[in-house]
């Protein structure tokens, strides 16, 4: 793997000119103007602090981005990350935090380094639309506080908005104006401007300035300590093999999310890029940099679509352009922090409101409706709202089991068909012989679930002297199909009536082989074949 990465380091530095690093910079400088806005909001919500999401966005652009599978790679703190942080830091503290976040670091290199990076191919589509939706909920809604300037208290979004029952809902006028332009600003910004300002930089500026100006009452992000170690740091005597233990599930979930992101990431911006994905290359930056963030007072980072999508279109070269605009971030935090620590949180949670609303896969969604494919709808919706009332690693293995349930349903849906004998189509005439005969058609998968329908089918045929079936149709047949198939055998001896199975596909004829070895039953390549050699014999016998 080492080798493999030194080899693709060498490609991408290949004929590296003074042109391409000023495409680097243009591309680092651009992306730091998205991601500065984007760190200090998901800092901030994830339960932490506008630094730590800042200290976030630098380590992991130079860890994570210096040992990624794609130079186009950008991580730092994610929304989808903090809506899990929420909950972990409500019931273990930041040092749980810290601590799943070392653990899940873990999880990930030891994935990247046993070279599981398609385990996410097994993930359903809708499932990953349904937790992502999900996320996008709790985002939201955990924005309620900040955006009203009100107060709750819970470990999760429903506790939340229960406690608004006790606590009152005392709306701060001036907040909710704030946080409701923001939004609406950041929806009607005209796209083409976003090249030059992105519209939550703007929209966090202006707030911060209209705050400072006016003096209104409303709550700031708080102090930015001009550091890239935080006071709020794993330490080495943090560590002991039960306070591992209390975070082992929460680790799962990030390391979960974390593989999911950056590699549903990367698959999406290779495309973009034209340079595919070293998933497992990438599972082990994201490891790396995830093992290191504890010690800085970091939280968990991935591969964010919006920070990455940003650095393709500004003309990333190289993996330089992820880096420097962790330089940037870095410059920004040690001369800019006095004045982000006014930064007005109801402007924070706008941001969040509209890139919770922009991170739903609205395409997807209306394609699931429009077309009406109700097995992923429904998948989606489960997923969605497992998502927002348990565990994240819970939503994703129900969404999981429910994929392969809705498979196997589908599955068990086989056709079989009964139809008479067209002498006419096989250009043979009309044999009195065989008038009471029949030709049956089977298609799909004959196994247990579709066991029943297939039993009950081949009573139908009872009454016929003969039964022809064309199995073209049937790609494998299971244990439980088989005995139905020797038991309706058995019968038809006793009933002296002739079977003859056509159209085999190899599993399938191996399966049924001893029927026609130790019975009567015959065998034909195709229902053509089986009448033209049932008409010679009975024309031979009429003569």
């Amino acid at each position: 793997m080492f080798k493999n990465y030194v080899l693709s380091l060498k490609k991408e530095f290949s004929g590296y000119d003074l042109s391409r690093f000023q495409k680097d910079l243009l591309a680092g400088i651009t992306v730091a103007a998205v991601a500065l806005p984007l760190a200090l909001a998901f800092g901030v919500s994830s339960g932490a602090d506008a630094s730590a999401g800042l200290i976030t966005a630098i380590i992991a652009g130079l860890v994570i981005g210096g040992l990624s599978g794609g130079f186009y790679q950008i991580s730092g703190p994610t929304g989808a990350m903090a809506a899990i942080l929420m909950s972990i830091a409500a019931t273990k503290g930041m040092q749980g935090v810290l601590l799943a976040t070392f653990l899940a670091g873990l999880f990930l290199l030891v994935a990247g380094l046993f070279r599981l990076g398609t385990l996410t191919s097994f993930i359903p589509a809708p499932v990953i639309t349904g937790f992502t939706s999900g996320i996008a909920i709790i985002i939201a809604l955990g924005q309620i506080d900040n955006l009203f300037g009100v107060h709750s208290e819970g470990t999760n979004v429903i506790e939340k908005l229960s406690s608004y029952q006790t606590l009152g809902f005392p709306i701060n006028i001036a907040s909710l104006i704030m946080g409701g332009l923001v939004i609406l600003g950041m929806f009607i910004y005209p796209k083409k401007w976003s090249k030059r300002m992105p519209s939550s930089l703007l929209a966090i500026i202006l707030a911060t300035v209209v705050t400072l100006l006016c003096h209104l009452p409303v709550d700031t992000v708080g102090n930015i300590p001009q550091t890239l170690i935080s006071s709020n740091r794993l330490g080495l005597g943090d560590f002991s093999f039960s306070a591992l233990q209390q975070v082992e599930v929460p680790a799962i979930s990030i390391a979960l999310l974390g593989m999911i992101e950056s590699l549903l990431c990367g698959a999406s911006a290779g495309r973009m890029a034209n340079k595919s994905l070293d998933s497992n290359q990438e599972l082990v930056a994201q490891g790396v940099g995830n093992l290191l963030l504890p010690f800085f007072g970091g939280i968990p980072a991935t591969a964010a679509i919006a920070r990455t999508s940003v650095a393709i279109k500004s003309g990333a070269q190289t993996r330089l352009a992820g880096m420097i605009h962790a330089v940037v971030l870095l410059l920004s935090m040690l001369v800019f922090a006095p004045v982000m620590s006014q930064i007005p949180m109801p402007a924070l949670a706008g941001v969040l409101i509209v890139t919770a609303w922009r991170m739903n896969e609205w395409r997807t969604i209306k394609e699931l409706f429009v077309h009406k494919y109700w097995s992923a709808i429904l998948l989606f919706v489960l997923t969605m709202i497992c998502t927002v009332i348990f565990d994240l690693s819970i939503a994703i293995v129900i969404g999981i089991i429910g994929g392969c349930v809705f498979f196997v349903v589908k599955s068990a849906a086989i056709t079989i068909s009964l139809e008479t004998i067209d002498w006419q189509r096989i250009g043979l005439p009309e044999t009195e012989k065989l008038n009471n005969w029949t030709v049956v058609y089977i298609s799909g998968p004959l196994f247990f679930m579709s066991s029943e329908k297939l039993k009950n089918k081949l009573e139908e045929l009872n009454h016929h002297d003969g039964v022809i079936f064309s199995m073209r149709g049937v790609p494998s047949i299971d244990l439980t199909a088989r005995a139905i198939f020797d038991e309706f055998q058995e019968k038809a001896e006793q009933r002296g009536q002739t079977i003859i199975y056509t159209s085999l596909q190899p599993e399938v004829e191996k399966q049924l082989s001893h029927l026609w070895e130790y019975t009567s039953t015959h065998q034909h390549q195709t229902v053509a074949h089986a009448l033209t050699a049932l008409h010679a014999k009975y024309t031979a016998m009429s003569h």
